[in-house]
């Protein structure tokens, strides 16, 4: 909290919240020391209330919590961005977001997810399965590949939702990992997609 300029804004400053999951801006108010420090304590998002003159949770009375996952402080210390799992819609309105956005997609989890296969390649823990995975070397992660592809193709011909998107998961996991092996970042894959989306 030193590093927050509270002073800069007559003891408050603005506070941004963010969806953690798919980066959408859901919301603005404004922190004072004390709804800063309730936040970090109870992980819900606590504004102080210019109208109602005290310290206001997001989702007191309507239960849509804003739940932490993670707080940033601007280059000036007179903001702050918020990043949270919303518990419901986040406007009063009824609105996914105060600017009637539609709360969508969660794409930008697959980053979260990169950097955490690359940290286990990186930094191998022995009860990680990823670290694993990379301690048996090229061939095994190759083959990993190749068994849960064909497992999805025979979920593919059944109707069992929860079945095939497991093995969706388990396939695109596992794609991941072979491409961290390879040396080789997702983001280069979307850019192919990209040339030839433009064709």
């Amino acid at each position: 909290m030193e590093n927050i300029n509270f002073d800069k804004g007559n003891g408050m400053v603005v506070a941004i919240v963010q969806d953690f999951r798919t980066r959408v801006v859901l919301m603005t108010g404004f922190m004072n020391k004390e709804a800063y420090e309730k936040t970090i304590l109870e992980k819900k998002v606590t504004f102080f209330s210019r109208t109602k003159n005290r310290l206001w949770t997001k989702g007191e009375t309507s239960g849509n919590f804003l739940n932490v996952q993670e707080i940033k402080i601007d280059c000036d210390g007179d903001a702050l961005l918020i990043k949270a799992i919303p518990e419901g819609e986040t406007c009063h309105t009824g609105a996914d977001t105060c600017w009637f956005e539609k709360n969508e997609g969660r794409e930008n989890f697959i980053n979260y997810l990169k950097h955490t296969i690359r940290a286990r390649k990186e930094n191998p823990s022995e009860e990680s399965y990823t670290s694993s995975l990379f301690k048996k070397g090229i061939n095994k992660i190759a083959q990993k590949v190749g068994e849960e592809a064909v497992e999805l193709v025979i979920e593919a011909k059944d109707n069992n939702k929860e079945l095939f998107l497991g093995e969706a998961a388990d396939l695109l996991f596992h794609y991941m990992v072979l491409l961290e092996q390879k040396g080789y970042d997702f983001d280069e894959v979307i850019e192919v997609l990209e040339k030839r989306h433009h064709k």
